[in-house]
């Protein structure tokens, strides 16, 4: 089957003329894969980078294949017009390329790649949060199951390097970010949604096109397929109204499994919505009972997702730099009790984002001292004194992690949480979201091996 697959895939590629666009994690995936495929092949990277600005390791590769064409720099997009079949990684917006594309040109990605030949069950997950840590719970819960399931995407396995290896009776569990659904022809066997805010405004024309994007999900799936999604939400009860998959929602106000507090390692109300969808996968597959409480118990959460750094200094510390949306962050806020006393945020604007909510969440909370990072720190603030009356709430600006650490550190009483929980993208200061989490940890722990 797996020698099928190669077959199937170089017969389709045989006499196209190939550009990998974006020579991120996806795409170094795609040319480690292609190159495997045709070793003799001449084929192109194009990326808005600099040579430089990949890693040494990178760099020494790219210059040791003879048979590779490069198009780097700001000038990267002019490569396209000689191209017939272009792989994008997720990260580009097509409506950039159209000035640049040929007609008739082959635009594709590896999530559509990888959905047209993949011999296994796929089971994708989506929404706006939550997405990898119900990813992860899924495949840990089917692993505890005993299937022979893959964790792939942003959270696991390279896509192509998968789907190489892939056989009819493997299962693999897809995060799918609305940059990878986008423009898709076909959808998971089993596709979870989980919940739909605004995010990504400055890669979509508007919120419409941004939810569009998700519903791919579901939108080509067919009648033995399952549809697993929040009904808590009424853009999700309208996004099911239109698929032909077989439905099964989930609900706060639902018990979907017999699970104590304690035995839960995941905090909030949105981590019980994304355990409940993981459940629910699991008994699709008919997972027992008892192995689905043992994977939710001895679940490990992921990195940056209200992750417990811990206690410095009598301080509470916890790095929720995925939080990119202000729904997220409210999330955050909510599930550490409201014992939150120093809230870190703040970050890129990507525009069409309401605040509102969140400065009417801050005021009504415990937290005494705001660290706010540009852009929106800015536009917080402006909402919550607009709001404010006698509550008394400090806030102080910064650009840089190390300072809003210190700040954090004079100003966070003993016994009581610093919350770095942004509400925003990371770009405009750090490289990512991890750059942002990991500086975040670093200085927790410097500051806390200086005397006081």
């Amino acid at each position: 089957m797996r020698n099928n697959i190669k077959k199937k895939i170089k017969e389709s590629l045989r006499n196209k003329k190939i550009l990998i666009l974006g020579f991120g994690r996806e795409g170094q995936d795609s040319y480690f894969v292609l190159r495997k495929l045709f070793p003799q092949r001449i084929f192109d990277i194009s990326d808005r980078l600099e040579l430089s600005k990949f890693s040494k390791k990178i760099q020494k590769i790219l210059k040791s294949d003879k048979k590779l064409k490069l198009h780097l720099g700001g000038n990267y997009l002019k490569s396209l017009k000689n191209y017939d079949f272009v792989i994008k990684t997720p990260g580009i917006p097509p409506r950039i390329l159209k000035p640049f594309l040929k007609k008739g040109v082959e635009l594709t990605s590896q999530t559509k790649i990888f959905f047209e030949y993949c011999p296994g069950k796929i089971i994708g997950v989506t929404g706006t949060k939550g997405k990898g840590t119900t990813t992860s719970l899924i495949y840990q819960i089917l692993k505890k199951g005993d299937l022979k399931v893959h964790l792939i995407g942003n959270v696991g396995k390279p896509v192509f390097q998968a789907l190489l290896e892939a056989k009819k009776s493997d299962i693999f569990v897809y995060e799918l970010s609305s940059h990878q659904l986008q423009n898709i022809k076909k959808s998971p066997n089993i596709a979870v949604l989980l919940n739909i805010y605004p995010e990504h405004l400055d890669y979509y024309k508007n919120f419409r096109e941004y939810q569009k994007a998700k519903e791919n999900i579901t939108l080509h799936q067919k009648r033995g397929d399952y549809f697993i999604y929040n009904r808590d939400q009424k853009i999700l009860r309208e996004i099911a109204k239109k698929t032909k998959a077989q439905k099964i929602s989930f609900s706060l106000k639902a018990k979907i499994i017999d699970l104590k507090k304690k035995d839960i390692p995941l905090k909030g109300k949105f981590n019980i919505l994304n355990i409940m969808a993981a459940v629910l996968v699991a008994k699709v597959l008919n997972i027992p009972a008892s192995k689905i409480k043992k994977a939710i118990k001895s679940f490990k959460p992921l990195p940056h997702r209200l992750e417990f750094v811990g206690k410095y200094k009598e301080i509470k510390f916890y790095n929720d730099s995925l939080a990119t949306t202000p729904q997220s962050t409210q999330g955050a806020i909510e599930a550490l009790n409201n014992k939150v006393e120093t809230l870190i945020l703040g970050g890129l604007d990507r525009g069409g984002v309401d605040f509102s909510d969140l400065a009417k969440k801050i005021l009504k909370s415990k937290i005494k001292t705001l660290i706010l990072f540009p852009d929106t720190g800015i536009k917080i603030w402006q909402e919550i004194t607009l709001l404010k009356k006698a509550r008394s709430l400090k806030a102080f600006f910064t650009r840089a992690m190390k300072e809003a650490v210190k700040i954090a550190y004079k100003k966070t009483g003993k016994g009581k949480i610093c919350l770095l929980s942004p509400a925003a993208a990371s770009f405009n200061l750090f490289r990512d979201f991890k750059e942002r989490g990991d500086l975040f940890k670093k200085y927790i722990k410097y500051y806390a091996k200086k005397s006081s």
